[in-house]
Protein backbone atom coordinates (compact mmCIF):
# COMPACT_ATOMS: atom_id res chain seq x y z
CA UNK A 1 0.00 0.00 0.00
CA UNK A 2 2.76 2.16 -0.79
CA UNK A 3 0.29 4.50 -2.97
CA UNK A 4 -1.97 5.18 -0.42
CA UNK A 5 -5.17 6.52 -2.18
CA UNK A 6 -6.56 9.98 -1.16
CA UNK A 7 -9.48 8.93 0.34
CA UNK A 8 -7.53 6.36 2.66
CA UNK A 9 -5.06 9.76 3.61
CA UNK A 10 -8.64 11.61 4.61
CA UNK A 11 -9.81 9.16 6.21
CA UNK A 12 -6.45 8.46 8.54
CA UNK A 13 -6.04 12.42 9.01
CA UNK A 14 -10.02 12.32 10.23
CA UNK A 15 -9.04 9.59 12.28
CA UNK A 16 -5.84 11.80 14.00
CA UNK A 17 -7.98 14.92 14.84
CA UNK A 18 -10.74 13.16 16.46
CA UNK A 19 -7.56 10.94 18.41
CA UNK A 20 -6.40 15.07 19.60
CA UNK A 21 -9.71 15.99 20.63
CA UNK A 22 -9.78 13.16 22.94
CA UNK A 23 -6.25 14.35 23.76
CA UNK A 24 -7.12 18.39 24.59
CA UNK A 25 -8.57 17.86 28.21
CA UNK A 26 -5.23 16.47 29.84
CA UNK A 27 -3.83 19.77 30.77
CA UNK A 28 -7.37 20.07 32.97
CA UNK A 29 -6.95 16.14 33.84
CA UNK A 30 -5.60 15.32 37.52
CA UNK A 31 -3.81 12.37 37.00
CA UNK A 32 -0.55 11.19 38.78
CA UNK A 33 1.89 11.68 35.67
CA UNK A 34 4.35 9.41 36.91
CA UNK A 35 1.86 6.45 36.33
CA UNK A 36 0.90 7.49 32.54
CA UNK A 37 4.86 7.70 31.80
CA UNK A 38 5.33 4.31 33.34
CA UNK A 39 2.64 2.78 31.49
CA UNK A 40 3.30 4.29 28.43
CA UNK A 41 7.73 3.64 29.27
CA UNK A 42 6.00 -0.03 29.55
CA UNK A 43 3.70 -0.21 26.30
CA UNK A 44 6.14 1.56 24.12
CA UNK A 45 9.48 -1.63 25.70
CA UNK A 46 6.90 -4.29 24.98
CA UNK A 47 6.35 -3.29 21.85
CA UNK A 48 10.01 -3.21 21.07
CA UNK A 49 10.44 -6.32 22.31
CA UNK A 50 7.33 -8.08 20.68
CA UNK A 51 9.08 -7.38 17.15
CA UNK A 52 12.25 -7.86 17.83
CA UNK A 53 14.45 -10.76 16.78
CA UNK A 54 14.28 -12.54 20.69
CA UNK A 55 10.55 -13.13 19.10
CA UNK A 56 11.27 -12.94 15.24
CA UNK A 57 7.59 -11.82 13.87
CA UNK A 58 5.46 -9.24 14.76
CA UNK A 59 2.92 -10.47 16.67
CA UNK A 60 0.06 -11.17 15.24
CA UNK A 61 -2.06 -9.69 17.93
CA UNK A 62 -0.78 -6.62 16.72
CA UNK A 63 -0.32 -4.65 19.73
CA UNK A 64 0.37 -5.66 23.61
CA UNK A 65 -2.79 -4.73 24.93
CA UNK A 66 -2.62 -5.57 28.55
CA UNK A 67 -1.24 -2.48 29.35
CA UNK A 68 -3.10 -0.06 27.35
CA UNK A 69 -6.28 -2.07 28.80
CA UNK A 70 -4.89 -1.46 32.63
CA UNK A 71 -4.38 2.01 31.38
CA UNK A 72 -8.05 2.47 30.64
CA UNK A 73 -8.95 0.82 34.11
CA UNK A 74 -6.46 3.54 35.90
CA UNK A 75 -6.40 6.55 34.56
CA UNK A 76 -9.04 9.45 33.41
CA UNK A 77 -9.95 8.71 29.67
CA UNK A 78 -7.60 11.51 28.11
CA UNK A 79 -4.61 10.02 30.08
CA UNK A 80 -5.15 6.62 29.14
CA UNK A 81 -5.46 7.86 25.78
CA UNK A 82 -1.91 9.04 25.95
CA UNK A 83 -0.09 5.72 26.97
CA UNK A 84 -0.68 4.49 23.80
CA UNK A 85 1.51 7.30 21.72
CA UNK A 86 4.95 7.40 22.31
CA UNK A 87 4.98 3.06 21.64
CA UNK A 88 2.73 3.77 18.35
CA UNK A 89 4.59 6.45 17.24
CA UNK A 90 8.04 4.78 17.67
CA UNK A 91 7.02 1.08 16.50
CA UNK A 92 9.47 -0.50 13.57
CA UNK A 93 6.90 -0.29 10.95
CA UNK A 94 7.93 -2.28 7.87
CA UNK A 95 5.72 -0.91 4.88
CA UNK A 96 5.85 2.49 3.26
CA UNK A 97 4.71 5.15 4.20
CA UNK A 98 6.46 4.93 7.49
CA UNK A 99 5.23 7.79 9.06
CA UNK A 100 1.37 7.59 7.63
CA UNK A 101 1.19 4.32 9.33
CA UNK A 102 2.56 5.09 12.60
CA UNK A 103 0.11 7.96 13.12
CA UNK A 104 -3.10 5.51 11.77
CA UNK A 105 -1.51 3.42 14.42
CA UNK A 106 -1.39 5.87 16.93
CA UNK A 107 -4.51 7.75 16.55
CA UNK A 108 -6.53 4.09 16.01
CA UNK A 109 -4.89 3.26 19.65
CA UNK A 110 -6.10 6.53 21.13
CA UNK A 111 -9.76 6.35 20.01
CA UNK A 112 -9.76 2.56 21.47
CA UNK A 113 -8.49 3.07 25.04
CA UNK A 114 -10.42 6.20 25.10
CA UNK A 115 -13.75 4.63 24.78
CA UNK A 116 -12.60 1.71 26.90
CA UNK A 117 -11.64 4.15 29.55
CA UNK A 118 -14.90 5.88 29.00
CA UNK A 119 -17.22 3.55 29.41
CA UNK A 120 -15.21 1.63 32.61
CA UNK A 121 -15.64 5.31 34.14
CA UNK A 122 -19.56 5.07 33.32
CA UNK A 123 -19.63 2.05 34.91
CA UNK A 124 -18.59 2.19 37.62
CA UNK A 125 -15.56 0.49 37.39
CA UNK A 126 -12.85 2.56 38.58
CA UNK A 127 -14.53 2.37 41.99
CA UNK A 128 -13.97 -1.34 42.14
CA UNK A 129 -10.75 -1.17 41.00
CA UNK A 130 -9.88 0.62 43.76
CA UNK A 131 -11.95 -1.42 46.27
CA UNK A 132 -10.25 -4.49 44.74
CA UNK A 133 -13.59 -6.13 44.37
CA UNK A 134 -12.60 -7.81 41.43
CA UNK A 135 -15.88 -9.96 40.61
CA UNK A 136 -17.67 -6.48 40.72
CA UNK A 137 -14.85 -5.25 38.34
CA UNK A 138 -15.39 -8.04 35.74
CA UNK A 139 -18.54 -6.36 34.30
CA UNK A 140 -17.26 -3.02 33.50
CA UNK A 141 -13.65 -4.18 32.22
CA UNK A 142 -15.88 -6.92 29.67
CA UNK A 143 -17.87 -3.70 28.59
CA UNK A 144 -14.24 -1.54 28.05
CA UNK A 145 -12.64 -4.47 26.12
CA UNK A 146 -16.02 -4.76 23.91
CA UNK A 147 -15.70 -0.98 23.18
CA UNK A 148 -11.56 -1.64 22.70
CA UNK A 149 -12.47 -3.80 20.09
CA UNK A 150 -15.33 -2.63 18.57
CA UNK A 151 -13.74 1.17 17.39
CA UNK A 152 -10.33 -1.16 16.53
CA UNK A 153 -12.53 -3.14 14.29
CA UNK A 154 -14.52 -0.06 12.55
CA UNK A 155 -11.20 1.65 12.35
CA UNK A 156 -9.68 -1.59 10.70
CA UNK A 157 -12.19 -2.14 8.43
CA UNK A 158 -12.63 1.29 7.09
CA UNK A 159 -9.23 1.94 6.46
CA UNK A 160 -8.95 -1.35 4.31
CA UNK A 161 -12.22 -0.58 2.34
CA UNK A 162 -11.11 2.91 1.42
CA UNK A 163 -7.18 1.57 0.93
CA UNK A 164 -7.34 -1.66 -0.32
CA UNK A 165 -10.46 -1.43 -2.34
CA UNK A 166 -12.15 -4.35 -0.58
CA UNK A 167 -16.25 -4.04 -0.63
CA UNK A 168 -17.52 -2.79 2.71
CA UNK A 169 -19.46 -5.83 3.66
CA UNK A 170 -16.47 -7.88 3.48
CA UNK A 171 -14.04 -5.68 5.11
CA UNK A 172 -15.79 -5.40 8.59
CA UNK A 173 -16.56 -9.34 8.45
CA UNK A 174 -15.34 -11.51 11.02
CA UNK A 175 -12.87 -8.40 12.41
CA UNK A 176 -14.90 -8.38 15.63
CA UNK A 177 -14.89 -12.11 15.94
CA UNK A 178 -11.31 -12.83 15.26
CA UNK A 179 -10.37 -9.88 17.71
CA UNK A 180 -12.60 -10.25 20.71
CA UNK A 181 -11.09 -13.61 21.92
CA UNK A 182 -7.25 -12.49 22.40
CA UNK A 183 -8.48 -9.00 23.42
CA UNK A 184 -10.88 -10.59 26.02
CA UNK A 185 -7.46 -12.45 27.85
CA UNK A 186 -5.81 -9.28 27.48
CA UNK A 187 -8.30 -7.34 28.98
CA UNK A 188 -8.21 -9.77 32.00
CA UNK A 189 -4.44 -9.46 32.22
CA UNK A 190 -5.17 -5.74 32.68
CA UNK A 191 -7.55 -6.10 35.40
CA UNK A 192 -5.35 -7.95 37.27
CA UNK A 193 -2.84 -5.22 36.51
CA UNK A 194 -5.15 -2.78 37.90
CA UNK A 195 -5.98 -4.15 40.90
CA UNK A 196 -2.65 -5.50 41.86
CA UNK A 197 -1.45 -1.48 41.35
CA UNK A 198 -4.31 -0.17 43.56
CA UNK A 199 -3.31 -2.91 46.03
CA UNK A 200 -1.09 -2.34 48.42
CA UNK A 201 1.86 -4.26 46.84
CA UNK A 202 1.75 -1.77 44.32
CA UNK A 203 2.97 -0.57 41.14
CA UNK A 204 5.98 -3.27 40.94
CA UNK A 205 3.21 -6.72 42.14
CA UNK A 206 1.49 -4.35 38.59
CA UNK A 207 4.62 -5.69 36.43
CA UNK A 208 5.12 -9.14 37.37
CA UNK A 209 0.92 -9.93 35.66
CA UNK A 210 3.05 -9.05 32.58
CA UNK A 211 5.07 -12.17 33.18
CA UNK A 212 3.62 -14.81 31.79
CA UNK A 213 1.95 -12.95 29.27
CA UNK A 214 5.09 -12.31 27.84
CA UNK A 215 5.73 -16.11 27.44
CA UNK A 216 2.19 -16.92 26.47
CA UNK A 217 2.93 -13.75 23.72
CA UNK A 218 6.71 -15.11 22.39
CA UNK A 219 5.31 -18.94 22.27
CA UNK A 220 2.33 -17.51 20.04
CA UNK A 221 4.35 -16.32 18.10
CA UNK A 222 6.83 -18.67 17.46
CA UNK A 223 3.93 -20.56 16.41
CA UNK A 224 3.15 -18.05 13.14
CA UNK A 225 6.95 -18.10 12.90
CA UNK A 226 6.48 -21.69 11.99
CA UNK A 227 3.69 -21.06 10.26
CA UNK A 228 5.48 -18.79 8.33
CA UNK A 229 7.76 -21.56 7.82
CA UNK A 230 5.29 -23.79 6.22
CA UNK A 231 4.17 -21.26 3.52
CA UNK A 232 7.84 -20.67 2.79
CA UNK A 233 8.16 -24.73 2.16
CA UNK A 234 4.82 -24.57 0.22
CA UNK A 235 6.01 -21.26 -2.33
CA UNK A 236 9.47 -23.39 -2.69
CA UNK A 237 7.60 -26.30 -3.77
CA UNK A 238 4.85 -24.11 -6.07
CA UNK A 239 7.96 -22.17 -7.41
CA UNK A 240 10.10 -25.71 -8.64
CA UNK A 241 6.69 -26.33 -10.54
CA UNK A 242 6.27 -23.37 -12.26
CA UNK A 243 10.04 -23.52 -13.49
CA UNK A 244 9.27 -26.79 -14.92
CA UNK A 245 6.38 -26.40 -16.64
CA UNK A 246 6.03 -22.55 -17.85
CA UNK A 247 2.79 -22.91 -19.45
CA UNK A 248 0.92 -23.11 -16.34
CA UNK A 249 2.93 -20.60 -13.94
CA UNK A 250 0.11 -18.63 -11.62
CA UNK A 251 -2.23 -21.73 -11.58
CA UNK A 252 -1.29 -23.26 -8.64
CA UNK A 253 -2.07 -19.98 -6.80
CA UNK A 254 -4.97 -19.40 -8.66
CA UNK A 255 -6.44 -23.13 -8.00
CA UNK A 256 -5.79 -21.94 -4.64
CA UNK A 257 -7.36 -19.20 -4.20
CA UNK A 258 -10.64 -20.18 -6.25
CA UNK A 259 -10.53 -23.44 -3.47
CA UNK A 260 -10.50 -20.90 -0.79
CA UNK A 261 -13.24 -18.75 -2.15
CA UNK A 262 -15.49 -21.85 -2.83
CA UNK A 263 -14.55 -22.85 0.91
CA UNK A 264 -16.08 -19.53 2.11
CA UNK A 265 -19.26 -19.98 0.22
CA UNK A 266 -19.73 -23.41 2.25
CA UNK A 267 -18.78 -21.72 5.15
CA UNK A 268 -16.31 -23.91 6.50
CA UNK A 269 -13.60 -22.71 9.21
CA UNK A 270 -10.94 -20.37 9.29
CA UNK A 271 -8.65 -23.18 9.89
CA UNK A 272 -10.01 -25.46 7.13
CA UNK A 273 -10.17 -22.68 4.11
CA UNK A 274 -6.27 -22.14 4.96
CA UNK A 275 -5.98 -25.75 4.39
CA UNK A 276 -8.16 -26.43 1.21
CA UNK A 277 -5.99 -22.80 -0.06
CA UNK A 278 -2.64 -24.92 0.37
CA UNK A 279 -4.44 -28.20 -1.13
CA UNK A 280 -5.05 -26.07 -4.18
CA UNK A 281 -2.07 -24.13 -4.46
CA UNK A 282 -0.03 -27.86 -3.97
CA UNK A 283 -2.81 -29.79 -6.11
CA UNK A 284 -0.17 -30.47 -9.48
CA UNK A 285 3.30 -30.59 -7.27
CA UNK A 286 3.78 -34.06 -8.90
CA UNK A 287 4.42 -32.78 -12.09
CA UNK A 288 7.99 -32.26 -10.90
CA UNK A 289 8.20 -35.96 -11.43
CA UNK A 290 6.48 -35.82 -15.02
CA UNK A 291 8.82 -35.32 -17.75
CA UNK A 292 9.36 -31.80 -18.88
CA UNK A 293 8.70 -32.41 -22.49
CA UNK A 294 5.32 -33.91 -21.95
CA UNK A 295 4.64 -31.15 -20.03
CA UNK A 296 5.77 -28.98 -22.28
CA UNK A 297 4.61 -30.86 -25.78
CA UNK A 298 2.42 -28.48 -27.73
CA UNK A 299 0.76 -31.68 -29.81
CA UNK A 300 -2.02 -34.13 -28.66
CA UNK A 301 -0.69 -36.85 -26.05
CA UNK A 302 -0.31 -40.09 -26.88
CA UNK A 303 -2.28 -42.72 -24.57
CA UNK A 304 0.93 -43.77 -23.07
CA UNK A 305 2.10 -40.24 -22.55
CA UNK A 306 -1.03 -39.58 -21.04
CA UNK A 307 -0.58 -42.34 -18.64
CA UNK A 308 2.63 -41.37 -17.66
CA UNK A 309 1.08 -37.46 -16.73
CA UNK A 310 -1.66 -39.00 -14.97
CA UNK A 311 0.77 -40.33 -12.29
CA UNK A 312 1.22 -37.12 -11.39
CA UNK A 313 -1.70 -37.11 -8.09
CA UNK A 314 0.55 -40.50 -7.38
CA UNK A 315 3.43 -38.46 -7.09
CA UNK A 316 2.53 -35.77 -5.40
CA UNK A 317 0.81 -37.78 -2.50
CA UNK A 318 3.81 -39.27 -2.30
CA UNK A 319 6.38 -35.75 -1.53
CA UNK A 320 3.69 -33.97 0.47
CA UNK A 321 2.79 -37.60 2.66
CA UNK A 322 5.16 -36.47 5.52
CA UNK A 323 3.75 -32.90 5.64
CA UNK A 324 2.37 -33.14 8.52
CA UNK A 325 0.35 -29.70 8.76
CA UNK A 326 -1.15 -30.14 5.27
CA UNK A 327 -3.98 -32.29 6.71
CA UNK A 328 -6.64 -33.17 3.93
CA UNK A 329 -4.76 -30.98 1.34
CA UNK A 330 -3.06 -34.26 0.92
CA UNK A 331 -5.85 -36.46 -0.02
CA UNK A 332 -6.98 -33.47 -2.57
CA UNK A 333 -3.39 -33.71 -4.03
CA UNK A 334 -3.98 -37.43 -4.88
CA UNK A 335 -7.74 -37.55 -5.69
CA UNK A 336 -8.89 -33.86 -7.54
CA UNK A 337 -8.52 -35.84 -10.89
CA UNK A 338 -11.50 -38.18 -9.64
CA UNK A 339 -15.01 -38.00 -11.25
CA UNK A 340 -18.22 -38.32 -9.36
CA UNK A 341 -19.26 -40.93 -11.92
CA UNK A 342 -16.36 -42.70 -11.45
CA UNK A 343 -14.13 -42.73 -14.62
CA UNK A 344 -11.39 -40.35 -13.27
CA UNK A 345 -8.23 -41.89 -12.02
CA UNK A 346 -6.00 -42.73 -10.05
CA UNK A 347 -8.58 -45.11 -8.67
CA UNK A 348 -11.86 -44.30 -10.20
CA UNK A 349 -13.31 -43.53 -6.65
CA UNK A 350 -17.00 -42.60 -7.09
CA UNK A 351 -19.71 -40.25 -5.44
CA UNK A 352 -19.03 -39.07 -1.94
CA UNK A 353 -15.80 -41.88 -2.26
CA UNK A 354 -14.15 -38.75 -3.61
CA UNK A 355 -12.84 -36.46 -0.51
CA UNK A 356 -14.40 -33.13 -0.08
CA UNK A 357 -11.01 -31.64 -0.68
CA UNK A 358 -10.92 -32.98 -3.48
CA UNK A 359 -13.97 -32.30 -4.87
CA UNK A 360 -13.24 -28.57 -3.94
CA UNK A 361 -9.82 -28.65 -5.75
CA UNK A 362 -11.04 -30.15 -8.84
CA UNK A 363 -13.83 -27.67 -9.52
CA UNK A 364 -11.40 -24.84 -9.01
CA UNK A 365 -8.78 -26.47 -11.00
CA UNK A 366 -10.78 -27.09 -13.93
CA UNK A 367 -12.16 -23.27 -13.48
CA UNK A 368 -9.07 -21.71 -13.72
CA UNK A 369 -7.83 -23.67 -16.99
CA UNK A 370 -10.97 -22.82 -18.92
CA UNK A 371 -10.34 -19.07 -17.83
CA UNK A 372 -6.45 -19.27 -18.84
CA UNK A 373 -4.66 -19.47 -22.49
CA UNK A 374 -2.22 -22.38 -23.02
CA UNK A 375 -0.51 -23.51 -25.45
CA UNK A 376 -3.04 -26.24 -26.08
CA UNK A 377 -6.11 -23.87 -25.52
CA UNK A 378 -7.18 -20.28 -25.56
CA UNK A 379 -9.12 -19.18 -22.37
CA UNK A 380 -12.87 -18.94 -22.12
CA UNK A 381 -14.95 -16.14 -20.57
CA UNK A 382 -15.49 -16.39 -16.90
CA UNK A 383 -19.43 -16.77 -17.86
CA UNK A 384 -18.86 -19.56 -20.52
CA UNK A 385 -16.57 -21.66 -18.00
CA UNK A 386 -18.79 -21.68 -15.19
CA UNK A 387 -21.77 -22.79 -17.17
CA UNK A 388 -19.53 -25.54 -19.02
CA UNK A 389 -18.68 -26.28 -14.78
CA UNK A 390 -22.75 -26.44 -14.73
CA UNK A 391 -23.42 -28.65 -17.51
CA UNK A 392 -20.55 -30.94 -16.35
CA UNK A 393 -21.77 -30.67 -12.63
CA UNK A 394 -23.26 -34.57 -11.07
CA UNK A 395 -20.96 -35.99 -13.92
CA UNK A 396 -17.96 -34.92 -13.17
CA UNK A 397 -18.13 -32.53 -10.31
CA UNK A 398 -19.87 -32.18 -7.39
CA UNK A 399 -22.90 -29.69 -7.60
CA UNK A 400 -22.31 -28.26 -4.48
CA UNK A 401 -18.79 -26.79 -5.43
CA UNK A 402 -19.71 -25.70 -8.76
CA UNK A 403 -22.61 -23.87 -7.04
CA UNK A 404 -20.81 -22.65 -4.43
CA UNK A 405 -18.13 -21.11 -7.01
CA UNK A 406 -20.57 -19.66 -9.19
CA UNK A 407 -21.99 -17.33 -5.91
CA UNK A 408 -18.40 -16.58 -4.84
CA UNK A 409 -17.32 -15.34 -8.34
CA UNK A 410 -20.37 -13.56 -8.84
CA UNK A 411 -20.04 -11.83 -5.93
CA UNK A 412 -15.87 -11.21 -5.54
CA UNK A 413 -15.76 -11.07 -9.57
CA UNK A 414 -12.32 -13.53 -11.08
CA UNK A 415 -9.28 -12.08 -12.70
CA UNK A 416 -8.32 -14.41 -15.96
CA UNK A 417 -5.10 -14.77 -16.79
CA UNK A 418 -2.34 -15.58 -19.56
CA UNK A 419 -0.35 -18.08 -18.54
CA UNK A 420 1.84 -18.97 -21.45
CA UNK A 421 2.63 -17.00 -24.50
CA UNK A 422 0.76 -17.73 -27.15
CA UNK A 423 2.95 -18.97 -29.16
CA UNK A 424 1.08 -21.40 -31.63
CA UNK A 425 -2.66 -21.11 -32.86
CA UNK A 426 -4.89 -22.63 -29.81
CA UNK A 427 -6.83 -25.63 -30.12
CA UNK A 428 -10.17 -24.72 -29.24
CA UNK A 429 -12.66 -27.76 -28.37
CA UNK A 430 -15.65 -28.45 -29.85
CA UNK A 431 -18.50 -26.09 -27.75
CA UNK A 432 -20.29 -29.16 -26.81
CA UNK A 433 -16.90 -31.04 -25.61
CA UNK A 434 -16.78 -31.58 -21.71
CA UNK A 435 -14.25 -30.25 -19.84
CA UNK A 436 -12.39 -33.78 -19.55
CA UNK A 437 -11.88 -34.06 -23.06
CA UNK A 438 -10.16 -30.51 -23.71
CA UNK A 439 -6.60 -31.05 -25.12
CA UNK A 440 -4.07 -31.53 -22.04
CA UNK A 441 -7.07 -30.82 -19.50
CA UNK A 442 -5.12 -33.40 -17.47
CA UNK A 443 -1.93 -32.39 -17.49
Amino acid sequence: MEAVPVRARVFVACVAVAALLCLLPLPDVHTPWWAVALLAALYAGCERVARSRFVGISHPAGTFSPVLLAGAFLLPAPAAALVAVPGALLSHVEQRPVALRRVWRAAQLVLGVWAAARVHWALGGRDAVVAGDVPYALGPAGAAVLAFCLVLALLDGGILALAERVPVRRAWRGLVARSLAPIAVHGLAGLMMAVLWRSPYGPVAALLVLLPMCVSWWAFAQYHRERAAHQATIRALVQAVDIKDGYTRGHSERVGQASMMIARELGMDDERVEVLRFAGILHDVGKLGVPTRLLRKDGPLTPEERRVIELHPEYGHEMVRGIGFLGEARAAVLHHHERLDGTGYPYGLMGSQIPESARVVAVADAFDAMTSTRSYSRARPVAVALAELKRCSGSQFDPVMVAALVEAVGRAGWRPAVTADDVHPPRIPPPGAPVSSRPGAHR
